[in-house]
């Protein structure tokens, strides 16, 4: 058996890299290609292209690499055509990723989308293209199957995949116990994997740093990188700074794990300060024109998953933002900040009352606990792949048995199916 993967995101490198093994311990002789990233690499699977290192944000972007969107693209698709694999799965990454799903579809090879990209936030329009082109629909959260059901895809809930990393991930405990050795209390600063972000949000990370510093003149600061030409981003910008910071680089798990509280971007990232139950304060800092345009097509009230899996109302007819003193966000546990202007201070005041109030910050740590008991359970990567699985050896057994009855395939080969 072969399956063909498209995977953009390095997040989704990691969960594609879960996946794989989980497959292959259950078909030693599957085999893996496609596009994907070093993790998906390590698990076995046979990279055309590190599709990773074209991880972009906004349209500008996706236009400025268009030509090499486009040859892998053709790549992919005269692989299709000649090697014919048993299945296409797709992750997240969806403008590149609705291409391969096309062609896989034009050669009639199953397309499985798992951790689908979040239409039902803000391009539902998408889901035209969903029901065309994808025939199994993996959802990571628990609202999205009835969602794409009710719009006709066939929708299964697996579970969240980050929870399977998180779970099996052996920590760093020598370097948690030197990040925490310090006087003060420690905040982990979490500007993005994507540079693009870094870029963006830093600089206002930076500067609730230091009003933090002016009321709680002990705080300590970590900034993860995800790679070394972020971490020299964030040590340049800390030049001249009074301000106690450490960049390190593939170090999040354990900054997270030893710090009192965070201030981080909006994404997955979310799900691991939860895992390790850290009262968080999200910030994504966008520029005015693509704050106005995210206007016309964001659905929901939150960007941040964790506050997404605590709402009751998750499409209001009234769209607006999280506001700290409107009793409607009262259920949010990581105040978030989807911004085109200076919200630093708003992001320091939240930092500096977990940090000054130890009943405040043991609250939301046991209100992160509680949710983390209902949500954080592994388990996506099994349950995808046995529903891989599944589907394709009911399909197989299905053709042989048709080819069968035109005496196509032998005698032994519909046995073996069977």
């Amino acid at each position: 058996m072969k399956i063909f993967f498209s995977v953009g995101e390095p997040s989704g490198d990691l969960h594609g890299a879960n996946l794989i093994r989980e497959l292959r311990r259950r078909r030693p002789d599957c085999e893996f290609v496609g596009y994907g990233g070093p993790r998906m690499a390590a698990a076995g699977c046979e990279l055309h292209e590190d599709l990773t290192k074209f991880a972009v944000m906004w349209f500008l972007h996706a236009i400025l690499n268009i030509h090499k969107f486009w040859d892998m693209a053709s790549r992919a698709d005269r692989y299709l055509r000649h090697h014919r694999p048993d299945a296409v799965v797709l992750i997240d990454y969806p403008g590149f990723n609705w291409w391969i799903a096309r062609r896989a579809k034009a050669h009639g090879i199953p397309v499985f989308y798992y951790g689908v990209p979040q239409l039902w936030a803000w391009a539902g329009w998408r889901i035209r293209k969903m029901r065309r082109f994808v025939d199994h629909v993996l959802c990571k959260l628990p609202f999205e199957e009835a969602w794409y059901r009710e719009r006709g895809c066939n929708a299964t809930f697996v579970g969240h995949p980050y929870f399977d990393q998180l779970r099996g991930e052996k920590l760093d405990a020598k370097f948690i116990s030197e990040l925490k050795r310090g006087d003060g209390p420690l905040v982990a600063i979490l500007p993005g994997s994507r540079t693009q972000e870094v870029k963006s949000n830093l600089e206002y990370f930076l500067k609730a740093a230091q009003i933090v510093r002016e009321r709680v003149p002990n705080a300590r600061f970590a900034i993860a990188s995800f790679k070394e030409s972020q971490a020299e981003l964030a040590r340049a910008a800390l030049a001249g700074k009074d301000l106690p910071a450490v960049v390190h680089v593939k170090r999040t798990a354990e900054i997270i794990e030893a710090a009192d509280c965070a201030m981080a971007v909006s994404g997955s990232v979310s799900l691991e300060l939860l895992y390790h139950e850290k009262p968080t304060v999200i910030l994504y800092y966008i520029t005015r024109f693509a704050y106005f345009v995210q206007l016309f097509f964001r659905k929901v009230r939150y960007i941040t998953l964790v506050n997404l899996l605590t709402a009751t109302d998750l499409f209001p007819k009234k769209l607006a933002s999280y506001d700290p003193k409107d009793p409607v966000d009262s259920h949010v546990l990581m105040p978030e900040y989807l911004t085109c202007r200076d919200k630093s201070r708003q992001v320091a005041e939240h930092v500096i009352e977990w940090l000054v109030d130890p009943v405040k910050r043991s609250t939301r740590v046991a209100q992160l606990a509680e949710l983390k008991e209902r949500v954080g359970h592994g388990g996506a990567s099994l349950r995808a792949a046995d529903y891989m699985l599944q589907v394709l050896d009911s399909r197989r057994k299905t053709v042989l048995r048709t080819h069968s009855a035109f005496g196509v395939a032998p005698s032994h080969a519909v046995c073996e199916a069977a």
